[in-house]
């Protein structure tokens, strides 16, 4: 499979244009409907013409749109091919769905290429920083004893301002990865600025391509986020995605030091 959809290099993700970066997330928001959107109503409905789509698909590494279609296709009936739910009440199967969807569409925009560079980065860092708040700091914290466990010197910051004072700090032979689900908590986004002024080398894991953070790391790995919440009077979204990408990484990384 070529390069997947939303994990392109950065430096070809530079070379999109504004509308071609729009399109972009506008699929990746509704990847759901698009394997039975033809290019025109995409088209219609994004707002772009119809060579925009083809000429994005060209560059993210498809044949064209109708070769993007078909891997979606492809993958939904294999979801479908089998309901092992049948008997169990609607609204816990809706959760279970849920979080089924989160892991195949998180797994389905992985994309091999960059998973092994990403692991080569990390081989390669003297020493590696990672930064997470809130609930991303569990993910922060497991990635962390991982890496610790299997020789890498590696180290976990939660706190805003131990976090901005330590971007001053880290030399370019290090690296530094930030969890993040919206990619725009203020202290990670000055860290990784610092960072990227210094030729730090910074990894991205979040569920917005289109974020500050997205834009400014060297390198982003996203996951799939549903809208449903199943607490909307907390700011406690699902970071399912950020789980699987983070143990899809280090699952890697051991596989590819062995």
């Amino acid at each position: 499979m070529n390069e997947s959809l939303f994990n392109i290099p950065s430096d070809v993700y530079q070379t999109l244009s504004e509308t071609e970066r729009y399109l972009l997330n506008y699929i990746h928001q509704h990847l759901e409907d698009i394997s039975t959107l033809s290019i025109v109503t995409l088209s219609e409905r994004a707002n772009v013409s119809t060579a925009t789509i083809v000429r994005l698909m060209k560059k993210i590494g498809y044949n064209g749109y109708t070769s993007f279609k078909y891997r979606l296709k492809q993958e939904k009936k294999m979801t479908d091919a089998s309901d092992q739910l049948k008997n169990i009440d609607e609204d816990i199967k809706l959760a279970i769905r849920k979080n089924e969807e989160e892991v195949l569409k998180t797994i389905q925009l992985q994309s091999i290429g960059q998973i092994e560079d990403a692991v080569q980065k990390i081989h390669n860092a003297d020493k590696i920083y990672i930064f997470g708040r809130g609930f991303s700091e569990m993910i922060a914290k497991e990635m962390t004893i991982k890496l610790q466990l299997i020789g890498k010197t590696c180290e976990v910051h939660d706190d805003p301002n131990i976090i901005r004072l330590k971007s001053r700090d880290i030399e370019k032979s290090e690296l530094a990865i930030f969890v993040s689900l919206n990619g725009e908590t203020a202290e990670l986004v000055e860290a990784c600025q610092n960072l990227s002024m210094k030729q730090v080398t910074t990894i991205t894991v979040t569920t917005r391509i289109d974020s500050t953070l997205s834009k400014i790391s060297d390198m982003t790995l996203v996951g799939y986020k549903g809208e449903q919440s199943f607490f909307p009077d907390y700011e406690v979204r699902s970071r399912l995605s950020l789980h699987v990408i983070a143990r899809i990484l280090l699952d890697a990384y051991v596989i590819r030091m062995k």
